[in-house]
């Protein structure tokens, strides 16, 4: 007990206490040897039922005699009459609340309750609701207690009006009963279905629960229960399964194909006729990709006076994209713009759109009352990004600056999250621009995502940023030629792997300390010119004959 002194134990109280543990021991060690002995022989008699609860009384989660215990009941089940086995399976559930007050959150004791009711001929639910009833006002948090609560709902029928009806007043009593909202969640797409995949609430329920959420959060701002709520209400459709792009070159004689999500199931159709390639990420790390590449046989598109026509199916979806490769080009590409896909965000409806601004102005309304709330300031983030990231992205810039002042310890989390924003941002604007050059320089970026995006690029500047490393997916952007990439922390090139087209790498003022880190890029073949000014490479002896013979195509070499 809390400011209470604890008292010493003399060494004679310490041996009693040794010695009734062991004489405990013993009596749990024999039963527990018995049940054994009896489960091996095939016995299920009702000494066997005994010697069992004897033991999980002291020890509800002992999963072989919850086991053992199945089979006894199974085996009564065959040699008494339904009066009968409706009795002992009665008596099971009563011996069950006992070991759940010894141990309320015990996986044995629930899973064993869930199965003895379901076997019951006549089950009496309404009993089991008012037992999670009783346990969740102990504990709300039991996520024990709510899953067996959502096996008895389904199995008794309960109606989801119900079941919301519970939780609202589970959240009436408390709003910082986060199963209750995540419960909620569970209930609303399937009260309101809104379409068949993924279903969710439609319009009018939600701004209901848009009103019972802000009453939570302006109740208690810095409750973050509410707010994750709140998150999921705001929602984000899934982006569609598409073949984003397909990309054929002459010069390499290769097929780069970019999918919406990681993919499996190929197949090329050239001029008609089905081809026997193989389909390979694009590096060695990546066994499933949303980006895969085939080299064809030699002579099979290099001539530049013969037209080709391409398809490529994605076989497991049904999905096909075709590509024609005219005469007198080197390359082509067929795609959609990331304006058609909205890559990023929900596509809005006017309604909704509405809805989120009034969302919007609540949230600015509760950040002038606590202007250092974290919750806060990160949800005006996403519902910006919601409504429109590009018009938005001055504000958004100064959020993340709070939250990174407020709530100093993840300030790595919001400097990554500000990263992929501003590349999302940065992919819309290329787009419009209809352009091949993606530059994001002097943004401060902590981390690079949505590369599968980049493949078309063929010039990339990364300069002046806090990057430590271009990562494996960095390889997806198979059109490269130029990356620009000084004045950063970069130690890792693992990225920089079988670019085909990549000519010239700036990489000055970095941290690139051992011609190990280097040894990528001798799988780029066209690699020309190289910029190592500033990193710590360039202080190992010898190092520009190392490099010679490490990287013998670069002719011009900057150290």
């Amino acid at each position: 007990m809390h400011g209470r002194l604890k008292v010493k134990s003399t060494a004679q109280q310490e041996e009693q206490k040794r010695q009734e543990r062991e004489k405990k021991l013993k009596i749990f060690v024999a039963v527990r040897d018995a049940c054994f002995s009896k489960r091996k022989e095939g016995i299920w008699d009702d000494e066997a039922l005994k010697l069992t609860q004897q033991v999980l009384s002291s020890n509800p989660d002992f999963a072989t005699l919850w086991n053992y215990r199945k089979e006894i009941l199974m085996h009564q089940e065959t040699v008494k009459e339904k009066d009968e086995v409706q009795t002992i399976y009665g008596a099971e559930l009563s011996f069950l609340e006992s070991c759940l007050q010894t141990n309320p959150k015990s996986y044995g004791s629930w899973y064993h309750r869930g199965w003895v009711s379901s076997r019951m001929p006549k089950p009496d639910w309404a009993r089991e609701l008012t037992l999670c009833d009783r346990c969740l006002s102990l504990d709300e948090r039991n996520f024990h207690c709510w899953d067996y609560r959502r096996m008895v709902v389904k199995m008794s029928g309960v109606s989801v009006d119900q079941e919301l009806a519970f939780t609202d007043r589970l959240i009436g009593s408390n709003f910082s009963n986060y199963s209750s909202w995540h419960y909620r969640s569970t209930l609303l797409p399937l009260l309101h279905p809104e379409s068949p995949e993924p279903p969710s609430p439609c319009l009018k329920p939600l701004l209901k629960e848009y009103e019972l959420v802000q009453n939570a959060f302006f109740t208690d701002p810095n409750d973050q229960s509410a707010w994750f709520y709140y998150r999921w209400l705001l929602g984000r459709a899934e982006r569609e399964d598409m073949i984003s792009c397909v990309y054929v070159s002459r010069d390499e004689e290769r097929v780069a194909v970019a999918f919406s999500r990681p993919s499996v199931g190929l197949l090329l159709v050239l001029d008609g006729q089905p081809q026997r390639v193989e389909w390979r990420s694009v590096h060695p790390r990546f066994k499933h990709s949303p980006l895969w590449i085939c080299d064809l046989p030699p002579g099979t598109i290099s001539d530049i006076s013969y037209e080709h026509n391409l398809t490529v199916h994605w076989t497991e979806k049904h999905i096909h994209r075709d590509c024609a490769l005219y005469t007198g080009r080197t390359e082509s590409y067929c795609r959609d713009s990331a304006m058609d896909q909205e890559l990023f965000r929900s596509e809005l409806s006017v309604e909704k759109t509405s809805v989120l601004q009034s969302e919007l102005q609540s949230c600015n309304q509760l950040q002038e009352l606590e202007p250092l709330n974290k919750w806060c300031s990160l949800t005006i983030i996403l519902l910006m990004r919601a409504l429109d990231p590009l018009g938005y992205e001055k504000e958004m810039l100064a959020h993340f600056q709070t939250l990174r002042e407020v709530d100093s310890m993840r300030s790595a989390y919001y400097s990554d999250l500000c990263s992929k924003f501003m590349i999302e941002n940065t992919i819309l604007k290329m787009e419009y621009a209809e352009v091949r050059v993606f530059s994001i320089s002097d943004k401060n970026l902590t981390t690079l995502c949505h590369l599968d995006q980049l493949l078309l690029v063929t010039h990339i500047n990364l300069s002046s940023n806090q990057l430590q490393r271009l990562p494996p997916q960095f390889a997806m952007l198979q059109c490269l030629e130029v990356l620009e990439a000084d004045n950063n922390s970069i130690e890792n090139l693992e990225g920089l792997y079988h670019l085909p087209k990549l000519e010239e790498v700036l990489l000055k003022n970095n941290k690139i300390s051992t011609l190990a880190d280097l040894q990528p890029l001798a799988s780029c073949p066209k690699l020309k010119r190289l910029d190592l000014r500033g990193n710590p490479v360039t202080q190992i002896a010898n190092v520009e004959s190392e490099l010679a013979e490490l990287l013998p195509a670069v002719k011009d070499l900057l150290l």
